[in-house]
């Protein structure tokens, strides 16, 4: 498999069109070549003309940690070129920002969610391009939790920096068919291309949308791996909870847990409540102590989700699903439990946070209501999933 920045840096037929241009950069650490060169360095090794370099949430270097920490714009040391934050005093690119370019490439490795933030800053970039006459290419890279799709498409009127459009949590695009679906979806006249990535197979195993040869690097500091990767569209949902989501251990975003919870009855509640929903992977009750975030220094009892080994099945894996269903399972057995945790989150603060990651309130409306049963949940989510499989099927690229 070969990324598209690969074949750009690889191919100059492809670099052709950036010839006398002023070229900009919108990438992170995990924006590197096969042999681990980044991006900055490839591409000014590869003779095109560097104007300007973005760096997303975490910032170009995904040195900060955790969410609504900023980071400053900057000039880059080797290249001498300015360095803009769109996640700092501005998420949208301002206009001396784009007056600093020609055509942006957008490198950034995807986690294949739509609450992750790299995605709504590619639409941010998309329609600042659309305004101020500029190129977007997308440089296109796996998404590595595959093909499929779950969870509730977000609602009309519940945008945010972790909601760009209606999507459901886990759309089963790559960056570059997304960045085509914003475009028609919006309208949007800006002067848009992917390099497509060569070989990508999504349906493959044994990485199901990862290639198995292809060294990993975290794209943002809490995504350490590929079974984070794969369970992320469910446990992104813990930051909207007082659970702990593992931010402070070693493996964040695997694992749910608590001081004052029974791991083992929550298992077992589970089975009870929707044991189909538990299928693809395998649970485990473990113990942690995170070192920072959430319950930092407390002993918590939890639940880690191995997304990974021969259990591991893309299809029958259904994160979202399996998440929705430990909350519900808490609620069941701890009713008064203060499960929704009130802050502000992505710059949202008049909303829950739980609210603001679902697209909306069903989920959380699903998991308090007592009467609520998983079909309850099941008919709504099948209807969005169908939907959006409908319409994605014109921006798919790759084989499936």
């Amino acid at each position: 498999m070969k990324t598209g920045l690969d074949r750009l840096i690889e191919d100059a037929a492809l670099r052709a069109p950036l010839e006398n241009k002023r070229v900009a950069l919108l990438a992170h650490p995990a924006s590197v070549t096969a042999n681990l060169t980044h991006a900055l360095d490839a591409l000014a090794g590869a003779g095109i003309k560097l104007s300007a370099a973005f760096g997303p949430q975490h910032g170009l270097r995904g040195d900060k940690q955790d969410n609504m920490v900023e980071t400053a714009d900057y000039v880059d040391p080797v290249y001498r070129i300015p360095v803009f934050s769109l996640y700092g005093k501005a998420r949208r690119p301002t206009e001396a920002m784009m007056d600093a370019f020609d055509v942006v490439l957008v490198d950034l490795q995807d986690l294949g969610c739509r609450i992750y933030t790299f995605v709504t800053t590619l639409l941010y970039v998309l329609e600042a391009a659309a305004t101020h006459g500029k190129a977007v290419w997308v440089l296109d890279r796996p998404n590595p939790a595959g093909r499929p799709v779950e969870g509730l498409r977000l609602k009309s009127g519940w945008e945010s920096f972790v909601g760009a459009g209606p999507l459901p949590m886990r759309h089963g695009l790559t960056l570059g068919e997304l960045g085509a679906w914003f475009v028609a979806a919006n309208a949007l006249d800006v002067e848009y291309r992917v390099i497509e990535m060569a070989d990508w197979h999504p349906d493959e195993a044994p990485g199901f949308g990862w290639p198995a040869d292809r060294v990993w690097v975290n794209p943002s500091p809490n995504a350490p791996n590929l079974a984070m990767a794969r369970a992320y569209a469910g446990t992104v949902m813990l930051e909207g909870t007082t659970l702990s989501e593992g931010r402070g251990t070693t493996r964040p975003l695997e694992l749910f847990g608590a001081p004052d919870i029974d791991a083992g009855c929550i298992m077992d509640e589970m089975r009870k409540l929707a044991p189909e929903w538990l299928q693809g992977c395998l649970l485990r009750s473990c113990w942690f102590e995170p070192t920072f975030h959430k319950h930092a220094g407390k002993l918590c009892a939890g639940v880690q989700i191995h997304a990974e080994g021969p259990a591991y099945d893309p299809v029958a894996f259904r994160p979202w699903r399996l998440t929705a269903l430990a909350f519900k399972a808490i609620r069941r057995l701890y009713p008064d439990y203060p499960l929704w945790r009130d802050f502000p989150y992505e710059y949202e603060r008049d909303r829950l946070a739980i609210d603001v990651i679902n697209g909306g309130p069903h989920l959380r409306e699903w998991v308090d209501d007592p009467a609520a049963a998983p079909q309850d949940l099941e008919a709504l989510v099948q209807s969005d999933e169908t939907s959006w499989r409908e319409e994605r099927l014109r921006f798919l690229r790759y084989r499936l």
